[in-house]
């Protein structure tokens, strides 16, 4: 790791000293235990980074002078000031966990799809809501009017010493715990509330990097690497690339953050807007233009980077830019066999296993896992819309179940060829019904699969939870889910090379109907070819036979 360095945007500890401290926050640290044991920038660089000093010292607001005993107190603080901030929150997805796709009508959000990893959030609230922007959500009846439920510190705390209690739907820390044997101290509200700041890295990862399990375990491209990256893991985010924090690219208005893999702007045709401004999106585009190869001035170069930016209407910059996932040194998961949960040894105990890294491979309660880094994308067509599988719909069981389909074709106008982790193991469905199920993991209760070890009681509480049909059997189907891949991006120099994926065997093998040069042959097309060559051939030969004969005589008639 580098030497310790002020970000301009960090407002707070270095950012190694940040890092350090982020590991160990409730949802990052519970989890790391529980398994553990580029281009042409066209605007200024300054019109990338918020670099602009704050206009408010919050130490100074009279608001803020006392110590508070519970964070729904600091927030109606903040709202003193703030007179909109609450309703502007819960107006996010970050507060319902809801979405409401405007394509495919489908209500979407954590509240409601199922997932390859833990399943959903039905009957996990209390473990699931340690990563929700808000206080006390840990069962059915939370109040999402309430604006003194938001919680601005988990987003805006720059000390590093913020914590919400484990396992108690987000509620702040009140007293000394221990996580797994690490204690954890309650922190003091007045002095995080007297430091807020912007949000930065360290408190976006503090819940994105972990989602799934633990670090970097859900998306492939997010985790702890890239709190301090080099500029080859990283080109934007590292000090010593763009410099760049999440909130540069994921712009926000009214608390409105740009970019949800929900509804991705898989095609962003208006490019950058104005010098020195952003566009309310989180795209390639949006900085870099619509072309953004340089055009160099020797007839080679010119035609490179012409040639590069006609790629940019079929193939996203991501697919070129990111040559690997999970390359930081922190692996992903990608195979999650829930049938294999329940196992016990010769004693009666629940079974942990990992790998040389401290991977959990095996644990009694999830069944067998599998990791990987440095890995290679896979590639789809891709237009931004995906349509879930959900609990109410039939499935296939015979082959696969797409827990999130594409929607795209080569013959889409609006579809690029896009990176993506697929994520792919078993897990629970109703074989009576043919369809998905929700399943209760966590919890105090008889029901709760980790509290007895058995399915039937725990898909037909999370089922009955969220009233649903479940047929009472029980029978395991399995999944793939796909995770747009569009963070880690390298620098130019290490994007892919063409043979990559102009080659037969190459990175686009998997996709066909269309016609890649390098890589597919057009029988008719070949054989015209081989025509014209050989009739190119034989009137050069005719030519040249000709020549020489009149030349001879010429000379004879001389």
């Amino acid at each position: 790791m580098e030497s310790p360095m002020m970000h301009p945007l960090a407002g707070g500890a270095p950012k190694p000293a940040r890092y350090a401290k982020l590991l160990l926050r409730p949802f990052g640290l519970a989890w790391i235990l529980m398994i553990s044991g580029a281009a042409t920038v066209q605007a200024a660089p300054e019109a990338l980074a918020r670099v602009d000093p704050p206009t408010a010292d919050h130490s100074q607001f009279e608001p803020l002078q006392q110590d508070f005993a519970s964070g729904r107190e600091v927030t109606r603080a903040c709202l003193e000031c703030h007179t909109e901030a609450g309703k502007q929150v819960r107006a996010s997805i970050h507060w319902r966990w809801e979405y409401r796709h405007p394509q495919t009508g489908q209500l979407l959000g954590k509240q409601h799809v199922v997932n390859s990893f833990c399943n959903n959030v039905t009957t996990n609230l209390g473990r699931c809501t340690a990563c929700h922007a808000g206080y006390g959500w840990d069962g059915p009846d939370f109040d999402f009017s309430d604006d003194s439920r938001v919680d601005c510190l988990v987003c805006h705390d720059t000390t590093g010493t913020y914590e919400k209690a484990p396992k108690r739907g987000g509620r702040v820390l009140q007293e000394p715990v221990k996580v797994h044997g690490h204690p954890l101290q309650p922190p003091d509200l007045g002095k995080v509330a007297r430091n807020v700041g912007p949000t930065s890295s360290e408190t976006c990862g503090s819940c994105h990097f972990f989602g799934g399990g633990g670090n970097g375990s859900k998306h492939g491209d997010l985790d702890t690497s890239l709190l301090d990256p080099p500029p080859g893991l990283d080109v934007h985010m590292s000090d010593a690339g763009a410099g760049l924090e999440c909130s540069d690219c994921h712009v926000e208005r009214a608390h409105q953050i740009a970019g949800s893999r929900y509804q991705v702007t898989a095609r962003d045709r208006k490019g950058t807007g104005a010098p020195g401004q952003r566009r309310y999106a989180a795209t390639c585009a949006s900085c870099h233009g619509l072309e953004p190869h340089a055009l160099g001035s020797d007839p080679a170069a010119l035609y490179q980077g012409a040639k590069l930016n006609a790629h940019v209407d079929r193939i996203a910059c991501q697919t070129c830019h990111i040559p690997a996932m999970a390359r930081g040194g922190v692996a992903t998961k990608i195979w999650w066999d829930w049938s294999q949960a329940g196992r016990l040894d010769a004693d009666g105990n629940p079974i942990k296993r990992h790998d040389a890294d401290g991977n959990l491979t095996y644990w009694t309660r999830w069944g067998e896992i599998e990791w990987g880094k440095d890995l290679v994308p896979d590639y789809r067509w891709f237009d931004g819309t995906m349509r879930y599988t959900l609990p109410d719909q039939t499935i296939d069981s015979s082959q696969p179940v797409p827990i999130n389909r594409f929607a795209g074709h080569h013959d889409d106008p609006d579809a690029r060829i896009w990176p993506f982790k697929m994520m792919r193991g078993k897990q629970p469905y109703d074989p009576v019904k043919d369809q998905l199920v929700y399943m209760q993991l966590f919890g105090k209760t008889e029901q709760a699969y980790w509290q007895g070890l058995e399915w039937q009681p725990a898909i037909a509480s999370a089922m009955e939870a969220a009233g649903l049909p479940f047929s009472g059997e029980v029978g395991f189907t399995e999944t793939r889910m796909a995770w747009p891949i569009t963070h880690m991006v390298a620098p130019a120099e290490d994007a892919l090379a063409c043979g990559e994926c102009h080659a037969r065997d190459g990175r686009m093998a998997e996709l066909t109907g269309f016609y890649l040069p390098g890589r597919d042959s057009e029988p008719a097309l070949d054989r015209w070819a081989q025509l014209a060559l050989a009739a190119a051939l034989l009137a050069i030969g005719v030519h040249s036979g000709l020549r020489i004969l009149f030349h001879r005589r010429r000379r004879h008639a001389e």
